[in-house]
């Protein structure tokens, strides 16, 4: 049967404003990608295919990791995330809707723009709700048609949208999703009859030890 381990991406630049000066890891995020690589390692989990988004982080994650041979990792597309400074900034424009500065306020914030961006409510969206799906859904497919264990090192609100499509979660659901998925956590599914099936969400056992307790961060 096939599996698929999603992991999202180490910790980026915290005090970004914009989709380009977040891409990229903290130092904290390297080391979270190092913590994991090196648990992998121990524990002997072992992938035949490893999968990146395009992004900085994404890449600078899998390479943090020590995934062995680099030049062998498939760099899609297809497995970036969704704008959502870019969204945020529309919101902010077309419908006054402030950007929080402070966790807390995402909590709310969150399913606000996501709602909106899925109605159409955002003009001048740099992607389409539907066309982030799809793509989603497309690469999915593909990657589960694959053979042998695949790991995916991407982004959060696109581990929360295939959760989303995964266990058929309404906008609030997916918010919800999207707000507690860790950096460098991990996430499995297994092919069921072609069918995807979840078998474990936001594992970051590399991040137990009472040492790096600090590292379990969410953004």
């Amino acid at each position: 049967m096939p599996h698929i381990t999603l992991i999202r991406h180490g910790q980026a630049n915290t005090t970004a404003r914009d989709e380009e000066s977040y891409d990229k890891l903290s130092p904290l995020g390297h080391q979270q990608a190092q913590w994991l690589g090196g648990y992998m390692s121990e524990t002997q989990d072992r992938f035949q295919r490893v999968y990146t988004g395009t992004m900085r982080r994404h890449v600078e994650t899998a390479t943090s990791m020590g995934i062995a041979d680099p030049s062998q990792m498939i760099h899609d597309p297809r497995l970036n995330e969704f704008a959502y400074f870019n969204l945020s900034q529309l919101m902010e424009q077309q419908h006054g809707l402030e950007v929080p500065t402070e966790r807390e306020g995402f909590i709310s914030h969150l399913p606000t723009v996501l709602s909106a961006w899925e109605r159409g409510d955002i003009e001048g969206a740099p992607e389409s709700h539907a066309d982030f799906s799809n793509r989603i859904q497309d690469v999915m497919k593909e990657i589960a048609d694959g053979q042998g264990r695949a790991m995916v090192v991407t982004s959060g609100g696109l581990i929360g949208a295939v959760l989303r499509q995964t266990l058929a979660l309404d906008v609030v659901g997916w918010s919800q999703m999207c707000l507690a998925i860790m950096n460098t956590s991990v996430h499995r599914w297994q092919m069921v009859l072609g069918r995807p099936l979840l078998t474990q969400f936001n594992n970051v056992a590399h991040l137990d030890t009472p040492e790096r307790h600090h590292a379990r961060t969410h953004l």
